[in-house]
């Protein structure tokens, strides 16, 4: 993906008033799809000019995401995509455990909300038929937000969608997306089923083992990741 042209298409998110608050959720929203690299330098002129916006209004969405631990600025050299370590994977992975199976766990009916859940594992469905494996594992991020989205609180979206954006960051030390993202298309699936039925123990019993697997693949990715650069 482009990076540029993509920020360009999103020019019209802005509407008559462009700020920071804005500006900050269409570069995080490129970062959860995959479009900047951990350590990637963010040019300021291109962004800028893609968005039509002002420095100011730029510089002040860069302080929100350094904030939000998903940029680094490094004096002399600017601001970077920050890269993440395995620590920072157990850490986000203890938080998904605390977050998400509470929400599955406590669920008793089928839910409201769930056109949500089905539609990330619907755009999971496609995505696998057309061999897109990145566009798999950010339909799978949508999996997991759709289901903090069971609980009906802003705020738990809203840190979600945080974890979610890390954990995009965290994911590039996979080699090959395929073999990463593919199997957990059939883990939503089931995830779904139970749902549908209201059986929460059931779907928090998968989700729980579907977290241990994910996070133990992301820190042998981390070591070996290591070890390359060694």
């Amino acid at each position: 993906m482009n990076a540029s042209l993509s920020l360009e298409a999103d020019r019209a998110l802005l509407g008559r008033i462009s700020t920071a608050d804005k500006v900050a959720e269409i570069l995080r929203t490129r970062i959860i799809e995959g479009a900047f690299q951990p350590g990637e330098r963010l040019a300021e002129d291109k962004i800028v000019k893609a968005l039509n916006i002002s420095r100011n209004t730029l510089r002040e969405a860069f302080r929100l995401l350094t904030h939000a631990r998903l940029l680094t600025h490094e004096m002399n050299r600017g601001v970077f995509v920050r890269s993440l370590t395995a620590d920072d994977v157990r850490d986000l992975y203890r938080v998904r455990r605390m977050l998400e199976c509470s929400v599955v766990g406590a669920i008793t009916a089928p839910p409201a909300g769930l056109a949500q859940v089905e539609a990330a594992v619907t755009e999971g469905e496609r995505a696998e038929r057309a061999g897109q494996w990145r566009e798999l594992g950010t339909a799978n991020m949508h999996f997991h937000q759709a289901l903090i989205g069971l609980a009906g609180s802003p705020r738990l979206d809203e840190m979600m969608q945080q974890i979610i954006a890390e954990l995009r960051l965290a994911f590039h030390v996979m080699n090959d997306p395929k073999r990463f993202h593919a199997p957990y298309l059939s883990r939503n699936q089931q995830i779904l089923a139970d749902l549908r039925e209201g059986d929460g123990p059931s779907a928090v019993e998968k989700l729980a083992d579907y977290l241990t697997v994910a996070e133990n693949q992301l820190l042998t990715g981390f070591a070996t990741h290591a070890k390359d650069l060694s």
